[in-house]
C-alpha cells in the first residue's frame, strides 16, 4: 500500500510546492505587463493546465518522471519589463512567438547551438538583473509592513534551515493569515469559478524585442537546461527535441489566455525524480503524471488565488515573490561572476539590465544583453602581454602591500 501511494504522494508535494512557492510571482509579472485581473486569473489556469497536460503527456509516453512548472525567472522578466506598446495584447504576441520559438528549437537543432553559443556569464547576468527587483522587496515590505511581513520572512527563514521544501508554501501560509487579519475587503467577492478570458494576440516590434526573445532566453537557459541537468542527475536522459516541442507548443496554446511560458521544472524536478517518489527508478513517471493533474486542479482556483494577491499590499506579495527567487538569483550571481576573464561584460549586463531603463520602447534585459556582449568584443582584442589588465582588484592590493 506504502509503496502504491507513494508516487501519488510524492506528485501531490511536487504540484503544491510549485504552484505555492511561486504563482504570486506569475501574477505579478502578468500585471506587470498589463493584465486586469480577469485576464491575471486566466493566464494562471492556462499555464496550469499547459504545464499539467504536458507533464502528463511526457510521462506517459516516455516512462520518466519529466515535470513540467511554468517559467518563473520569465515571470520576473515581466515584472521588470512592465508595459509594452501595445499593452497586454502585444505581450501575449510574444508569449505566442516565445513559444514557437523553444518548439523550433526542438526541430532545428542548429537554433539550440545558438543559443548555447551565448556566453553563460552574460545570461546569468541578465538573468539576475532581471530578479534583483523582486529580491529586494522583502527588505522593502519589513521596512512598510513590518507587522505582516516579519512573521513571512521568520517563517521562511527557520523552514529554509529545517525543512527546505515547504519554506515557501509555509511562508504564503503566514501571509495568506496576515492579509485576512489585515481584513482583506477583496476577498468577499472573489470568483471561485475558474477564469477563462481569450486576449486576441498584436505584434510589436518592441515587445517582441523586450519579452519574445529574453522570455526564450531565460526559459531555455533557466530552466530546460537545469531541468534536463537534474533529471540526468537521477539518471533519466529523455530526448531534449520532444519535450522542447511539447513544451513549446503547450506555451503557444496557453498565450491566448494570457500564459507566459511552461517548461521542464528545475526546482522541483527533484521531488519527482528523486528516490522519495519511489525506491524504483522505474515508477517515478507516475509522480510527473500526479503532479500534471494535480497541477490543472490547482489551476481551477486561479481566480481566488488572484483575488487574494490584489487585496494583499503590493509589497507584501512581491516580498513573498522574492524569497522565493533568492536561491535563483545567488545561483545567477555565481555563475556570473564565475570566469574572471568575462567579468566586467557580466557586470556590465547586470547592471544594465538592473537599471529598469526602456530605450526605444525596448527593455532593459535585451539592452543588458546587448552590453555585455559588446563589452566582450571591446576586450577580445587586448593586446598580448597585458597581463597587468586580467588581475583581479585583490590580487593587485595584495601586490602593493
Amino acid at each position: 500500500m506504502g509503496r502504491t501511494t507513494q508516487p501519488v504522494l510524492a506528485g501531490l508535494v511536487t504540484a503544491l510546492v510549485g504552484f505555492a512557492s511561486s504563482f504570486a510571482i506569475v501574477l505579478a509579472g502578468l500585471r506587470a505587463v498589463g493584465a486586469d485581473p480577469r485576464q491575471a486569473a486566466s493566464g494562471l489556469l492556462a499555464l496550469c493546465v499547459a504545464a499539467g497536460v504536458t507533464a502528463i503527456w511526457l510521462g506517459l509516453w516516455r516512462r520518466m518522471p519529466i515535470s513540467i512548472a511554468w517559467s518563473t525567472p520569465g515571470a520576473a522578466l515581466l515584472v521588470s519589463t512592465g508595459t509594452v506598446e501595445g499593452g497586454f495584447a502585444a505581450a501575449v504576441g510574444a508569449f505566442v512567438v516565445c513559444g514557437l520559438l523553444i518548439a523550433i528549437t526542438g526541430l532545428f537543432a542548429p537554433l539550440g547551438r545558438w543559443i548555447a553559443a551565448i556566453p553563460q556569464p552574460l545570461a546569468a547576468a541578465m538573468l539576475a538583473g532581471v530578479l534583483l527587483e523582486l529580491c529586494v522587496a522583502p527588505a522593502r515590505a519589513l521596512a512598510e509592513v513590518p507587522l505582516m511581513a516579519v512573521p513571512v520572512v521568520l517563517t521562511w527563514a527557520l523552514l529554509s534551515r529545517f525543512a527546505k521544501a515547504w519554506a515557501m508554501p509555509a511562508a504564503l501560509v503566514v501571509a495568506v493569515v496576515a492579509i485576512a487579519l489585515d481584513g482583506a475587503d477583496g476577498l468577499d467577492g472573489a470568483a471561485l469559478a475558474p477564469v477563462v478570458e481569450p486576449t486576441v494576440p498584436q505584434w510589436s516590434l518592441p515587445a517582441m524585442v523586450s519579452i519574445a526573445f529574453p522570455l526564450y532566453l531565460v526559459t531555455m537557459a533557466s530552466q530546460n537546461v537545469p531541468g534536463m541537468a537534474v533529471l540526468a542527475g537521477y539518471g533519466y536522459r529523455p530526448a531534449l527535441p520532444g519535450i522542447l516541442v511539447g513544451t513549446g507548443l503547450g506555451s503557444a496554446a496557453a498565450a491566448p489566455l494570457g500564459g507566459h511560458a511552461v517548461n521542464l521544472a528545475a526546482i522541483t524536478a527533484a521531488l519527482a525524480a528523486g528516490p522519495d517518489a519511489h525506491p524504483d527508478p522505474g515508477r517515478r513517471w507516475i509522480a510527473s503524471v500526479t503532479a500534471g493533474a494535480t497541477m490543472i486542479a490547482l489551476g481551477l482556483g486561479a481566480g481566488l488565488a488572484t483575488a487574494l494577491v490584489l487585496a494583499s499590499p503590493p509589497v507584501l506579495i512581491e516580498g513573498v515573490a522574492g524569497l522565493a527567487l533568492l536561491g535563483a538569483l545567488g545561483s545567477a550571481v555565481t555563475t556570473a561572476i564565475a570566469d574572471p576573464t568575462r567579468r566586467e561584460a557580466a557586470v556590465v549586463t547586470f547592471a544594465v539590465t538592473a537599471s529598469g531603463v526602456t530605450i526605444a520602447g525596448i527593455g532593459a534585459a535585451f539592452w543588458g544583453l546587448l552590453a555585455g556582449a559588446f563589452m566582450l568584443l571591446l576586450h577580445r582584442r587586448r593586446p598580448a602581454g597585458d597581463e597587468s589588465a586580467d588581475r583581479e582588484p585583490a590580487e593587485v592590493a595584495v601586490g602593493a602591500r
